[in-house]
């Protein structure tokens, strides 16, 4: 039987690697967007006999490309279309502190079994990992072809370990920096434990409300998902995973946006509240569209915040509200603007088309909260950098067959990676200085030009065949096309820097290729 063997050297004590592989969200951060998704974690952490499930893309860029292909036809005719195989997996061999195994109960492979040693290398740690597998192939296979098939999985292995190994890394420095490693406050001179311990979550099965959530596990915090009402009674019948992002056992807070129902005391013993639910903004700008996307911010930001002035007027513990909001506040072009700066900073006015005027009262609405003592953060999102959705899940199949090309030409595009997109939303609950509205864009902005060749070259694609406008316009109607796939906004991420947060990705070519394992 093949074995495939892989070394990490980490830079952080045994102690605080195995903790954080140990607790709630790891496999999460650990699982590669190019390689498909987490479609349930474990359910006893690293314990004997916990299970997980995998949905796992086909090798290669095609496999990510099919996935991405699929999940934006999918979210166009409201159908699930399945082009991952899926992975189920049991925990074996937990040693405490040095370390465990997982074989495959069903899956694509004929045999699997992956252990993992930690063991101390200095003020290190070596993790060492051994995967016996045997793959599906017919018995007279000949050899020159088994042989070749085994190299191809075994190079798609790598691409996965060495992802694996880079976000531990980043995860751990992370923590570090935010005094949430499991070794945190016990030496001289470690930074003090934050005073978050429960952090409530809406929109927490989104794209990026996934990551924070899993983010916030890795930091030892209880997090509670913010399910509506029909969700919650999905989720007690389905018994693992829901679409609200929530595990079985976890806790969670029921509310309904829409018919303004909360109950205060959901967060009596609540320390934050991160809030990122909001009606999709892909689709044609129709007025009824156009009426949900500004309803379900507006009305449910404003639901939330007076709930949470209620428990902090009641039990004053300096509670922290993080709200979504997004770059379009600054309106969509230079026309939409009422000043000549082209450097967007946190200071500026909001501009005069319509999503700017919905990020402006998206974050007027969290009036209540900030009036009752809570400390409010706005995070204004840019370009959001995945496989697994936005911009990048959109263009992906078409620079895959050679048919890329950019959308638009000199205008700015402010995009931040996946990854530091959800780490900066946490380092915004955890770190007390930062307070208002912060721009959650990467250092390097791009133009649509500049993009599209990035894109181009990470993938060893062409990228000359420009996106024709009638494009855009047929998805999202005109006024999307202009105020989405059009825009030209170039946000100064100088406020994020300032406030202490180390960003991953500086450059766009970095950030394209860790998230595609290129």
């Amino acid at each position: 039987m093949p074995v495939f063997e892989h070394q990490s050297h980490l830079p952080f004590s045994r102690e605080d690697v195995f903790a954080w592989y140990s607790r709630p969200g790891a496999l999460v951060r650990l699982h590669p967007p190019f390689a498909g998704e987490v479609k349930q974690e474990p359910s006893d952490g690293l314990q004997e006999d916990s299970r997980s499930a995998l949905g796992i893309n086909l090798p290669g860029i095609w496999g990510t490309s099919l996935t991405a292909l699929s999940g934006l036809i999918g979210s166009q005719l409201r159908l699930p279309l399945r082009t991952q195989l899926t992975w189920h997996a049991r925990h074996t061999d937990f040693s405490p502190g040095r370390g465990f195994a997982d074989d495959m109960v069903s899956g694509p492979a004929a045999q699997w079994f992956h252990e993992r040693q930690f063991s101390d290398e200095g003020d290190g740690t070596l993790l060492s990992e051994q995967v016996h597998y045997e793959l599906p192939l017919p018995r007279r296979t000949p050899s020159a072809v088994s042989a070749a098939v085994t190299s191809r999985f075994e190079a798609e292995l790598r691409r996965i370990f060495d992802y694996r190994a880079r976000q531990t890394v980043a995860e751990l420095a992370f923590h570090q920096s935010h005094g949430t490693l499991a070794s945190s406050g016990s030496s001289a001179g470690a930074p003090p434990v934050p005073p978050v311990h429960v952090v409530a979550v809406s929109g927490a099965s989104g794209l990026v409300g996934r990551q924070v959530c899993a983010l916030l596990g890795g930091a030892g915090i209880e997090v509670r998902p913010m399910v509506r009402r029909s969700s919650a009674g999905a989720q007690s019948s389905a018994g693992a995973q829901s679409s609200a992002g929530a595990q079985e056992g976890q806790r969670v807070i029921v509310w309904d946006p829409a018919a303004q129902e909360l109950d205060p005391d959901e967060f009596a013993d609540v320390d934050a509240v991160i809030h990122l639910a909001g009606h999709p903004l892909a689709g044609r700008f129709t007025e009824k569209h156009k009426q949900k996307v500004r309803a379900s911010r507006v009305q449910g930001t404003d639901l939330i915040a007076r709930a949470l002035a209620h428990a902090e007027s009641r039990d004053s513990r300096g509670r922290v509200l993080v709200s979504g909001s997004a770059v379009g506040f600054y309106g969509a072009r230079p026309a939409d603007r009422t000043h000549q700066q082209q450097l967007l900073t946190e200071d500026l006015p909001a501009g005069t088309d319509f999503l700017a005027d919905v990020c402006w009262e998206w974050e007027q609405a969290t009036a209540p909260a900030h009036r009752a003592g809570v400390r409010v953060a706005t995070v204004r999102t840019g370009i959001v950098q995945s496989p697994a959705g936005g911009v990048l899940q959109q263009m992906l199949p078409l620079f895959a067959v050679g048919m890329g090309g950019p959308l638009g030409g000199d205008q700015w595009q402010s995009w931040i990676s996946i990854d530091d997109i959800a780490s900066l939303i946490v380092h915004a609950a955890l770190e007390p200085s930062v307070e208002g509205p912060i721009n959650g864009v990467a250092p390097e902005p791009v133009t649509a030009g500049e993009y599209a060749k990035t894109l181009g070259d990470v993938l060893h694609r062409p990228s000359a065949i420009p996106v024709p406008g009638f494009g855009p316009a047929l998805l999202l109607g005109r006024q999307g096309a202009r105020e989405l796939a059009m825009a030209d906004q170039r946000a100064s991420a100088e406020h994020a820097r300032s406030s202490g947060f180390g960003f991953r990705h500086t450059t766009l070519a970095a950030a394209l290729r860790h998230v595609l394992g290129r």
